[in-house]
């Protein structure tokens, strides 16, 4: 079973490469690597070639947008399944792909999440908070819970059935995905528990009281597009859910030496 994994990049040459070096460096033997280039000038396209055809594809060219981005990757995906790794983020060791792999098989699921952990920027062994994301129960969306999106790996099919990022949702584009997959059309999952991603920390929708009053409102427009109706708290809670990873402490063997 193949599995398509792509990282979205623009600009990106100051981590770019621990990025690819994770994927490059799995043990996993069926992997397409499809690195989509927004038409950097840092030097990001010179680092992406230097590693000729350990990367499957490679396209370099304006988009509009992070998710554009990576629609445009998932078009291009020949895999059964597809993951979505982000330029300055990076798996913690190399068996990553094979553990996702085996949980698709022995659980005939649809798509598959992990564990997140967010690091500084450059001291990656300092982390900022640890995203556990637990077992999905019926209408948990409803809670406020959601997986991480970079430890979400979903078979192809459900891209061809229901659809990719919209463009018109800005940085909410990934939860609107999750919830129209997941919440609406009931897509098995199966929780891999591990960090299955490692993060640097900087998120938009995050970075400061307006952009989160922002993220609120497009959370609330990713649930009306889907003709679906949240509890008056719920997109209170998701929020409210992340404050505790601050606090919490990942596994201290989360990266494998």
């Amino acid at each position: 079973m193949k599995i398509s994994l792509i990282t979205v990049v623009y600009n990106g040459a100051a981590f770019v490469r621990d990025c690819i070096d994770s994927v490059v460096g799995q043990t996993y033997d069926d992997i397409e690597y499809i690195v989509v280039d927004g038409g950097s000038t840092d030097g990001t396209v010179a680092i992406v070639q230097s590693y000729g055809d350990r990367i499957s594809q490679f396209v370099s060219e304006r988009d509009n947008g992070l998710y554009d981005a990576m629609n445009k990757g998932i078009g291009m995906a020949t895999g059964d399944i597809v993951g979505i790794l982000n330029a300055d983020d990076f798996y913690p060791h190399p068996d990553i792909i094979r553990d996702v792999m085996n949980l698709f098989r022995q659980s005939q699921c649809d798509a598959v999440y992990g564990d997140i952990v967010y690091v500084d920027r450059v001291n990656t062994e300092k982390v900022t908070r640890y995203w556990k994301s637990g077992h999905f129960r019926p209408n948990a969306f409803l809670w406020g819970w959601m997986p991480g999106h970079p430890s979400f790996f979903v078979k192809r099919t459900l891209y061809e059935q229901h659809g990719l990022f919209r463009l018109d949702m800005k940085s909410a584009a990934d939860y609107e995905l999750m919830l129209r997959f997941i919440h609406k059309h009931k897509a098995k999952l199966a929780y891999l528990s591990e960090v299955i991603v490692v993060m640097r920390a900087g998120g938009v929708s995050n970075a400061s009281v307006a952009n989160r009053l922002r993220a609120n409102q497009e959370d609330r427009l990713a649930w009306q597009l889907n003709e679906l109706r949240p509890y008056r708290a719920t997109l209170w809670m998701k929020p409210l859910r992340k404050i505790g990873q601050f606090f919490s402490k990942p596994p201290i063997t989360y990266r494998k030496k």
